[in-house]
């Protein structure tokens, strides 16, 4: 080993009904090849977020160089992550793993004593070789207390896609989280966003009355948040399923809502939270009512320019659902498949039932049927991985890359016209192409 620069499949839930029809709504459950990136992804916004908080991903050269490239740092930077590479002696078991991992720790926790939260990240090499990182984190963690914490989660892309990298690592965090024994309530917002975001939140739950917020994960790993019975968390993304049920485990009452993507996401995501809390009508109207405003002027040219368009999404980030709800119920567009890698419809209920009924909801992927499907039905945007793009953009089809929907602002209100955007930009460059 040598120094180098999750999500469990659920059983579905029960068949969700639309809110018109007696029928449940038909899923397309596929099992075939698939063409999504890995968990290790998460990393590169997760670096950015926890500001003491360190990634050592336990891997191979092939890890190291996805981690770079996606998260485009320059080789005199210092990012919070990376990789300790396991060579063939590693594979061989001609060394001992261990070992070399504590050796590799305490040489990066001496040249970074502003670490104060590790993490270290399986992958799929450290899984085949059965390396067990729970209990190298729980001696390094014991070693190095009370100054850094170590923990660990899987960023394998074994039977998962890549945001299930953040679900885990944020379910790891869960049992650090102080026990809340209070009895007034707090709020506990779940999921990795920019600051700027989590600021704009911050601000619209102040002027709604609510005082007693925090946010999941924190930007200082020794602010992690109390949580217990007492605690109601509204999460931020929708594919968090396993640090939802660490959290309801720990007694938190999730708050059902749409996510907030959007006017109306937003709108619907803030009034769960003033329901919850006993925020008037009138009193919520006024707090959000400027902001909920401003996004429907900006989005009202986009409308205009992307109603009646038809988009096909191919699976990959777990965003899809909500996506194509924003899409349709707020810009007018006309999703003809939804697909997604993860379809958790405990979750996703509110925005699932604000699809149109003709909408196709696919779960998994069998990469070459998809691709038949789409180009029978010839939609006017495709929103697909990076494996994909190119050859449709070949085949005359105008393409938006999945994963800059995971790497770009894109909540709330302020937001709401700069995700617009990220659809209408590939349908105006072809466009222009064409003339």
């Amino acid at each position: 080993m040598s120094d180098g620069g999750g999500f469990a499949r659920l059983p579905s839930a029960a068949p969700l009904r639309d809110r018109d029809v007696a029928e449940p709504m038909a899923i397309l459950r596929e099992r075939g090849q698939r063409e999504v990136f890995c968990g290790l992804t998460g990393i590169v916004w997760l670096h950015r977020k926890i500001q003491d908080a360190f990634f050592l991903v336990v891997g191979s050269r092939t890890c190291a160089h996805l981690i770079q490239s996606a998260a485009g740092v320059m080789v005199f930077a210092e990012p919070r992550f990376a990789t300790a590479i396991m060579e063939e002696r590693d594979l061989a078991g001609l060394a001992d793993a261990n070992e070399e991992l504590d050796r590799i720790v305490e040489r990066l926790l001496a040249r970074r004593p502003d670490i104060k939260l590790l993490f270290l990240v399986g992958s799929c090499p450290s899984e085949v070789i059965k390396l067990d990182l729970s209990r190298a984190a729980a001696r390094l963690s014991a070693r190095h207390s009370p100054g850094v914490r170590v923990l660990n989660y899987s960023g394998s892309g074994i039977e998962t896609t890549f945001t299930q990298g953040e679900d885990a690592c944020l379910a790891s965090l869960v049992p650090e989280a102080p026990v809340s024994e209070e009895v007034a309530q707090d709020l506990l917002v779940v999921g990795a966003l920019p600051d700027i975001v989590e600021d704009q939140f911050q601000r619209l739950f102040a002027k709604m009355g609510l005082e007693r917020v925090s946010f999941f994960p924190p930007r200082r790993s020794g602010a992690i948040p109390a949580i217990g019975p007492n605690t109601r968390f509204l999460l931020a993304q929708p594919f968090l399923t396993d640090t939802a049920r660490a959290l309801e485990a720990r007694g938190a009452t999730r708050l059902s809502a749409q996510f907030p993507f959007g006017a109306e996401g937003a709108a619907h995501w803030f009034s769960a939270a003033a329901k919850a809390f006993g925020i008037s009508q009138e009193r919520f109207d006024e707090a959000i009512g400027p902001a909920r405003a401003r996004a429907e002027r900006a989005l009202a040219p986009l409308r205009a320019e992307l109603q009646g368009k038809s988009i096909f999404f191919f699976p990959d980030s777990q965003l899809e659902p909500c996506l194509a709800r924003f899409l349709s119920q707020e810009l007018g567009m006309r999703p003809l498949e939804v697909g997604t890698p993860y379809l958790n419809q405990e979750l996703l209920a509110p925005d699932l039932l604000a699809l149109p009924k003709q909408t196709r909801l696919s779960e998994g992927q069998d990469v070459d049927r998809q691709l038949d499907r789409c180009r029978a039905q010839k939609p006017d945007l495709v929103v697909c991985g990076l494996g994909l793009a190119n050859p449709l953009e070949r085949e005359g089809m105008a393409t938006k890359w999945s994963i800059e929907l995971v790497f770009s602002p894109v909540h709330g209100f302020d937001c709401a016209a700069d995700l617009a955007n990220l659809f209408a930009r590939p349908l105006r460059r072809r466009a222009g192409l064409k003339v």
